[in-house]
């Protein structure tokens, strides 16, 4: 049996890993098995860039978190080496991050799993979101989409305005 600062130190882990895993968007849990210190220093400053939380996780007290929060159907990846990339803002970013460092490191990083909005993802709905661009691009998409109209009756005036003999340049001040 367990003291009970060490046991209270554990809960207070379990607690915090389940607000943590709870608040995020999205999540991922990787097998880091190999990797050497250059590379993962490499992944953790790119996981800061896009605001990623990534932390390796005990097993056990993960699984107690996920359990917490109903999410059972992890329990089956969390043994061996294991790290946790969360996020709260970009959805998107730890799935390009780490499916990035998955294809550049071959076995010694994998996925093991991930869940996003709190349900769990299968590997196909894995490999299609990592395939998305990131949020900041999904904004420009949009943004280009919305300003397109308005730039293209821009263009369409400023013509009928030349033939008409009119001139687009602004009139010089006196």
């Amino acid at each position: 049996m367990p003291n009970a600062k060490v046991l209270s130190e554990k809960q207070a882990i379990v607690a915090a890993l389940a607000e943590r895993i709870k608040n995020a968007e999205s999540g991922i849990l990787v097998d880091y098995k190999g990797i050497t210190v250059e590379e993962d220093t490499a992944l953790r400053s790119e996981m800061r860039r896009d605001s990623v939380e990534y932390t390796v996780v005990k097993n056990t007290l993960t699984r107690k978190a996920l359990d917490s929060l109903g999410m059972e159907g992890l329990d089956h990846v969390l043994n061996g080496t294991t790290s946790l990339a969360t996020t709260v803002s970009d959805p998107i970013a730890p799935f390009r991050i780490v499916t990035d460092y998955s294809k550049k490191l071959g076995d010694r990083f994998h996925v093991k799993a991930a869940f996003m909005e709190g349900k769990i993802l299968s590997e196909k709905e894995i490999a299609e979101i990592s395939e998305l661009p990131g949020k900041d691009a999904l904004y420009a998409k949009v943004l280009g989409t919305m300003i397109a109209p308005i730039t293209g009756l821009a263009v369409c005036l400023g013509q009928i305005l030349e033939q008409k003999g009119g001139s687009v340049e602004a009139p010089a001040a006196e």
